[in-house]
């Protein structure tokens, strides 16, 4: 895993910024998903058959794959709880196969469900009484699994221009056909598609992180960007995502703490037009005091080998230059 890949995981994991992206996807920014409430789970979706027979063992059969983060919450809407699963990938690339990729993480986590259910119907002994499909499923009809969300943030400039559903990555018009072909289609947040309305629909870093992402390619509008944030105070994580993400070279502290960045960038360009001027001023007086070695050596006032010598340069470097007119 890249470090990019690393400090966008670490950033998502927190429930603020988990919260906030899901806010914004399902709720349009309304406060609904409440930090506090989510819980993290075990990101590893293992899932075996779930009807099998008692003497098959399912050890060959397991299938296995990592999410990047995966919470458990509950919403609470007109009075109703929801029991639900929420989980973010995140991509720092486009991925070209994203909806068979998140079809697979969600199979596999409602197979997980099923199969934990049936688990504990085996080990609670209430598998007597049931009838026959229930007696091999492991799962009886009044049984329920949760629901799983999956979103892709892409933490990208560029346009996500891959596939957003299972039609998309088909070539298959036959309009009867497709009735029988099930579709899956992704969720996404893409900076590139992010108006000013929707970036102050996040409450979070979130919203300045994926604006600064949005216009890293463009340093006039990344200016305005932040000109008109004026004060753009985040904590490391997101500043470590922004610096990763865009290769802005900004100072970012180890641990845990806030940075603005804002200002953080404003250093770092003041810093570096310093850094500018003092090299300008130190070739400006290499190069007059290379003037003066040329000009001795004309009037015959110094010798070759000595002017070579003073400028730090062999007698056929130094002749070569005398050779060219100076810029």
């Amino acid at each position: 895993m890249g470090m990019a890949d690393t400090v966008t995981k670490e950033y998502m994991r927190g429930n603020k910024v988990f919260a906030d992206a899901f806010n914004y996807l399902i709720y349009d920014g309304e406060q609904v998903v409440k930090p506090a409430l989510l819980q993290e789970l075990d990101t590893t979706e293992i899932a075996i058959p779930f009807a099998l027979d008692e003497n098959e063992s399912p050890t060959e059969d397991v299938v296995q794959k990592y999410r990047d983060v995966l919470k458990s919450t509950v919403i609470m809407q007109d009075s109703r709880a929801s029991y639900i699963l929420l989980g973010v990938e995140n991509q720092t690339e486009i991925h070209y196969a994203m909806p068979v990729r998140n079809i697979i993480y969600d199979a596999l986590q409602y197979g997980k469900q099923v199969s934990e259910v049936a688990k504990r119907h085996k080990n609670q002994g209430d598998r007597k009484g049931h009838n026959k499909g229930e007696y091999l499923s492991g799962f009886y009809k009044e049984d329920r699994i949760c629901p799983v969300v999956t979103l892709v943030v892409h933490f990208g400039a560029d346009e996500w221009d891959g596939p957003l559903s299972l039609y998309d990555m088909m070539d298959l018009e036959d309009e009867k056909l497709l009735e029988y072909v099930q579709d899956y289609r992704i969720f996404l947040i893409d900076p590139y598609k992010l108006t000013k309305a929707d970036l102050k629909k996040f409450s979070s870093s979130l919203g300045d992180v994926l604006g600064y992402i949005k216009y890293s390619k463009d340093k006039k509008a990344l200016s305005k960007f932040l000109n008109d944030s004026q004060v753009m105070v985040m904590d490391n994580d997101a500043a470590r995502v922004i610096r990763d993400i865009t290769n802005t070279p900004i100072y970012v502290p180890d641990g845990k703490g806030e940075i603005d960045m804002c200002k953080a960038v404003r250093d770092m360009i003041d810093e570096s037009k310093q850094e500018g001027i003092a090299v300008g001023k130190a070739e400006g007086k290499a190069e007059g005091k290379l003037i003066t070695l040329i000009d001795l050596v004309r009037d015959n006032s110094l010798n070759i080998e000595k002017a070579a010598a003073k400028a730090n340069m062999t007698v056929e470097q130094f002749e070569k230059i005398m050779n060219q007119p100076l810029e």
